[in-house]
């Protein structure tokens, strides 16, 4: 498993956590930034995390910020990404037993760390469930499908 993580500047310090956390799991992973705490714009980093885990570069992703509000709202932008903030354990495991969200988005400002990095365990050892939740997922990638493109 190849995991995507990116943050902003209030997510930096527990995203290098995360990092420490997937070393020491022996998970390997590709960070897309930023590494200082200098303000940075979430949705560039949301854009590049969700679309390497759409192409298939990475086959999870890992997003942080303040809330893991922003954050999943500018990867959920992205086709074929199924991001969720996530706050407890049982929420990661149900989102990814029942959604398949291949993107996890954390709070750095309202998690503390042991608790992130039990989400981020869960997270990436949960599978899909499938059955009776696959035709939901069918549902929402044919949603996507058919969204018309807005151009900006």
């Amino acid at each position: 498993m190849r995991i995507a993580l990116g943050a902003d500047h209030h997510g930096v310090d527990l995203k290098t956590r995360v990092k420490q956390f997937l070393d020491r799991q022996h998970l390997a992973y590709e960070d897309f930034g930023p590494d200082t705490p200098e303000p940075v714009d979430y949705p560039d980093y949301a854009a590049s995390v969700a679309q390497s885990v759409a192409s298939g570069t990475c086959d999870r992703g890992i997003l942080i910020c303040g809330s893991g509000i922003g954050m999943a709202i500018a990867a959920n932008k992205v086709r074929g990404v199924r991001a969720a903030p996530v706050t407890t354990q049982a929420a990661a495991r149900a989102t990814r037993r029942h959604n398949d969200a291949n993107v996890l988005t954390l709070g750095a400002g309202t998690l503390a760390v042991d608790d992130a990095l039990a989400i981020v365990e869960t997270f990436l050892a949960e599978p899909f469930d499938g059955g009776r939740h696959q035709r939901r997922v069918d549902k929402i990638a044919a949603a996507e499908r058919a969204a018309p493109a807005v151009s900006g």
